[in-house]
């Protein structure tokens, strides 16, 4: 009996000591699960460095340019345009007329051609500008009011924001003859002007301020002058001959030129252009400068209907020892393209 209780007790402290040693191997196990649980979380939200390095590359940003199809337009460097103008003057009286008067009729034209090239840092302008008037008085011949032809050219290269380097060439001389009448109708007119009699050749080379679109100012500090006078026989009516010497047809100047122009709209349909020349020969005295002012100023009454004045002073001692002038008052019509 004693053997097999003690055999019964050994066996069941057998089974006690199984069963605590499972419960701890269960309790380690869940303990175990449950670090590693935390761990994971851990590291899901705090991860930790990588062990594999990896080069950071800064994020570059390019433009892509797409084909874009545009429509037929071209830019255009120049730019282009024309006036033509006419004005018509009549009189008429009747022979008992009292207060007097003479029947007259006069018609005057003017045609101007102007195109610009605009290219930084170049430019180019050149014009055009013909002038003819004739009028009738009864009892008369006819006689000129107006004649020039005059083509100017300019080239010019930037060189600062209102300074450029330029070099111009231009001609000037007329169509018809000019003569000088006798006041009293006496002696015959006189022959002292006619085509290339004279006519004029000019280059220059220089500096130019232009501090506005309507402002321009030419130093020639090197410009040359032709002056032609192919009829050698005016000298006998006009003994200066234009400066050149009689029986000759051709005399060369060297010079320093000064050109301003002004052209501007100083109102409402109201145009001013003005025009100012000297021209200083190195070679004579500088009682020989030559000084020349044109202006022209124009008002528009409608769409083809304007007035305008015209005057121009010159001082040129190779045609005459005091000042010359002329000015004339039209009302015509005016017509400019575009």
């Amino acid at each position: 009996m004693l053997r097999t209780g003690l055999g019964l007790c050994f066996l069941l402290f057998i089974s006690l000591a199984l069963s605590a040693g499972a419960q701890t191997t269960d309790t380690i196990e869940k303990d175990s699960l449950k670090i590693d649980t935390n761990m994971l979380n851990r590291y899901r939200l705090f991860p930790q460095k990588n062990a594999i390095p990896v080069k950071n590359r800064p994020l570059q940003i390019q433009p892509e340019y797409l084909p874009v199809n545009l429509m037929d337009y071209k830019v255009s460097y120049w730019r282009k345009n024309i006036t033509f103008a006419l004005n018509f003057n009549q009189a008429a009286f009747s022979n008992n007329y009292a207060a007097g008067g003479v029947t007259s009729v006069a018609l005057g034209s003017n045609f101007i051609y102007h195109i610009e090239y605009n290219k930084a840092p170049f430019s180019y302008v050149s014009e055009l500008n013909l002038l003819y008037g004739k009028s009738k008085n009864k009892g008369q011949g006819a006689r000129k009011t107006n004649d020039r032809i005059f083509f100017d050219n300019k080239w010019a290269s930037q060189l600062s924001k209102h300074w450029f380097f330029f070099g111009s060439l231009s001609f000037e001389s007329q169509f018809d003859k000019g003569y000088q009448y006798d006041p009293n109708n006496v002696n015959p007119p006189l022959l002292i002007s006619d085509f290339m009699s004279p006519g004029y050749l000019t280059e220059s080379i220089g500096f130019e301020y232009k501090p506005a679109k309507y402002f321009d100012l030419r130093l020639g500090t090197g410009t040359a002058r032709q002056t032609f006078v192919s009829d050698t026989t005016i000298y006998r009516n006009n003994p200066g001959n234009y400066g050149v010497t009689p029986g000759k047809t051709f005399r060369n100047d060297i010079a320093f030129q000064i050109v301003a122009i002004f052209d501007k709209d100083i109102a409402k349909n109201m145009h001013f252009n003005a025009r100012y020349d000297m021209f200083i020969p190195y070679q004579q005295p500088l009682s020989y400068v030559r000084h020349r002012f044109d202006a022209i100023l124009a008002a528009k009454v409608n769409r083809l209907i304007n007035v305008s004045i015209n005057g121009t002073l010159l001082f040129d001692k190779n045609t005459s020892n005091s000042v010359q002038g002329t000015e004339g008052l039209s009302l015509g019509v005016l017509y400019k393209f575009p």
